[in-house]
């Protein structure tokens, strides 16, 4: 095994992603029994999203999840991909995460993300607009504000404050830079967009700024990776998600996940073909040889220490299948999760 991979951790981010013929509320039961079932293979945390009023996704209520997964499991470590600040009151999200690590205590993470809702009605809905993603750096700093007991309201956050929940920042565009500014760590995507990826972990590094949260820049990268028998069946994995994109683009919707039989026997438009046959690019993945390789390449590029895998499809067994092998490529079969 590579001693780059070796040195890297491995985590996952699942988005709870519905299924054709399959409902919400078992999305979400699947969500935690991968958990489980990452936890015994060793990945090091498992995180949950936060989508509203989106067909394809059931999890909109990432704190209230992540309770479930911590809950079911015993050591990984459990944190949100995250709460998306624009949405929320800032207390309200510090008291939600402070119950959290009041419960499980040790192995909550808060990753926090600046996009708002996915259509007009949705940031309606949630009495919110597109521009108040421009606020994030503010939202942020009044989120650590009520860890610390510095909030300038006078009110005291229970029980939150003084607790020590490690916050992470998703970044695109812009994000590498708040990330740098308040020192704290970057999860960066999409490893698709590689040579968009790597500047923004340049500015990161460049401009990152010591704080009582972390000392050192740290980064982690974070895509679909899907590992199988072969190169053909590994591609099979991202068909449903690549469609679900597709569709969404030309139809404005997001759907649940297909089988990938179903889309292979569909009649596209030549649009549709053309965001269809984007989707499949760019992803790692292949047979274990195929994705060790490929990982090495992009750890090596990105100096990333971490790697969050958001493989979504529709055949879960064949999911954790893809799991259990990028386990062996990391090392990870039969050592504990820490």
């Amino acid at each position: 095994m590579s001693s780059v991979i070796a040195a890297t951790r491995f985590s996952v981010l699942d988005r709870s992603r519905t299924r054709e013929g399959h409902d919400g509320p078992e999305a979400l039961r699947d969500t935690v029994r991968l958990a489980r079932d990452v936890e015994a293979l060793g990945f090091h945390r498992f995180w949950v999203s936060e989508h509203h009023g989106v067909p394809g996704v059931a999890g909109s209520a990432p704190t209230v999840l992540a309770s479930a997964v911590a809950a079911a499991t015993r050591t990984i470590r459990v944190g949100t991909g995250g709460v998306m600040l624009p949405n929320h009151q800032s207390l309200v999200v510090a008291e939600q995460f402070g119950v959290l690590e009041s419960l499980f205590p040790g192995r909550i993470d808060m990753g926090l993300g600046r996009s708002v809702g996915f259509t007009d009605g949705v940031r309606k809905a949630l009495g919110r607009d597109k521009h108040d993603a421009a606020d994030f750096a503010a939202q942020l700093g009044e989120v650590l504000d009520w860890f610390r007991g510095t909030s300038g309201t006078g009110v005291r956050a229970r029980p939150a404050e003084g607790l020590t929940v490690p916050p992470y920042v998703l970044a695109v565009g812009e994000g590498a830079t708040i990330a740098a500014d308040a020192g704290l760590p970057l999860v960066i995507g999409d490893i698709r967009g590689r040579e968009k990826m790597l500047r923004g972990i340049e500015r990161y590094r460049s401009g990152f700024r010591p704080s009582p949260w972390l000392a050192e820049p740290y980064v982690m990268i974070a895509g679909s990776v899907a590992v199988a028998e072969s190169r053909e069946a590994a591609r099979r994995l991202l068909v449903p998600e690549a469609w679900s994109m597709a569709y969404s683009r030309t139809h404005g919707t997001f759907p649940p996940l297909p089988p990938a039989e179903r889309v292979e026997s569909l009649t596209m438009t030549e649009k549709e073909r053309g965001f269809y046959e984007s989707g499949l690019t760019g992803h790692v993945h292949g047979t274990e040889e195929q994705v060790a390789d490929e990982l090495e390449r992009v750890i090596k590029e990105s100096g990333a220490q971490e790697v969050l895998v958001t493989t979504s499809t529709y055949d879960r067994a064949a999911l954790l299948d893809s799991f259990r092998r990028l386990a062996r490529v990391a090392g990870l079969t039969g050592r504990p999760a820490i």
